[in-house]
C-alpha cells in the first residue's frame, strides 16, 4: 500500500510530460517523481485508440510495481484515448489527467477567436469535445494539429527553422482571424511557448496548463493523506523506452539536469519492464 512516502508516477508518449513534472516539483519539492517517457512509441497522436489504452495500462502498472502513489497521465492523446479505460481499470488508484483548457481560455478571450493546438487523437477525443460544449459558448475556437512539432520537440530543436515553420504554418492563419488566446492541448508545446510568443505576439495569451495539473495532484494528495511530509527534495527518477542517450541530450535542452535517465523494455504492447542493461 502507498504512503506518504511514496512517489508520484507520471508517464506520456515522450518528453512532453516533463513540463507537467516540471511544474509538480516546482509546487511540491519534497515529492519524489517517476516518469516514464513512452519515446520508443511517440508520436501517440496518430495511434488507434485501443492501442493506445493499452500502451497506457502497462506503463501504468509499471508506475504501481515502482510503488507510485497517483499516477498523472502527462499526455492529451493518452488522456483522451484512455483515462476513463485507466479508472475502469484500476478502481482503486487516483489517476490526473490533461484537459485541454477551453475554460480559461473562453473566460480570457475578448475577441472572442481562440487558437488551439492539439494532436489529430486529441481533437477526435470525446474530452475535447466536452469541454468545448461546457464552457466553450460564444467563443470560436481554431484548430491545428502542427505536424511533426512532437517529433521537433523530441530531437530537442525548439527553435529551429523547421520547428519555427511549423509554428508560423499552424498560427499565421488563426492571427489572421484575430485570435487573442492560444490553448496548448499537447504536454510537449510549453516547450516552445517562446517561439510560440515570438511568432503571435504580445498581445496574444498562451496558456499552459500544466501548473493547473500540477494543482489539482496537489489537491488530491492533500484529500487521501498520501501528501509527503519530508522537509528533503525530493528524488527524480526517468524511465524512457527508446535511446537513453538521446534523452539526456533533450533533457540538457529542455533545461533539466541531474536526472539519469534508465532503460526498459517493451515485451509486446501490453508489458514494459526494465531493461537488463542498467
Amino acid at each position: 500500500m502507498p504512503d506518504p512516502s511514496s512517489p508520484i508516477g507520471i508517464f506520456d508518449s515522450g518528453v512532453g510530460g516533463l513540463s507537467v513534472l516540471r511544474s509538480i516539483q516546482q509546487q511540491m519539492p519534497a515529492e519524489d517523481l517517476i516518469y516514464l517517457g513512452d519515446q520508443g512509441h511517440v508520436p501517440y497522436g496518430a495511434r488507434p485508440m485501443e492501442q493506445i489504452q493499452r500502451f497506457s495500462e502497462a506503463i501504468t502498472r509499471f508506475l504501481l510495481d515502482q510503488g507510485s502513489k497517483i499516477i498523472v497521465v502527462a499526455c492529451n492523446t493518452a488522456s483522451a484515448a484512455a483515462l476513463t479505460y485507466l479508472r475502469s481499470k484500476f478502481p482503486h488508484i487516483n489517476f490526473v489527467g490533461m484537459e485541454p483548457a477551453v475554460k480559461p481560455a473562453a473566460e480570457m478571450t475578448k475577441t472572442g477567436k481562440v487558437g488551439v493546438l492539439a494532436t489529430p487523437a486529441t481533437f477526435q477525443g470525446a474530452l475535447y469535445a466536452s469541454v468545448v460544449e461546457r464552457f466553450g459558448a460564444g467563443v470560436e475556437f481554431l484548430k491545428h494539429t502542427c505536424p511533426g512539432l512532437v517529433e521537433q520537440i523530441e530531437k530537442g530543436e525548439l527553435d529551429s527553422v523547421a520547428t519555427r515553420s511549423i509554428l508560423e504554418n499552424a498560427l499565421h492563419p488563426m492571427l489572421e482571424q484575430h485570435i487573442d488566446t492560444i490553448v496548448l492541448g499537447c504536454t510537449h508545446y510549453p516547450f516552445v511557448i517562446p517561439l510560440i510568443e515570438e511568432i503571435a505576439g504580445k498581445t496574444v495569451r498562451v496558456i499552459d496548463p500544466a501548473p493547473a495539473v500540477a494543482r489539482q495532484v496537489g489537491r488530491i494528495l492533500d484529500a487521501i493523506g498520501l501528501r509527503t511530509r519530508s522537509d528533503a527534495s525530493g528524488k527524480v527518477q526517468l524511465y524512457t523506452s527508446g535511446d537513453t542517450k538521446l534523452a539526456e541530450f533533450v533533457l540538457s535542452r529542455l533545461l533539466i539536469y541531474g536526472v539519469g535517465v534508465k532503460p526498459v523494455l517493451w515485451k509486446d504492447d501490453e508489458n514494459v519492464e526494465l531493461s537488463p542493461k542498467q
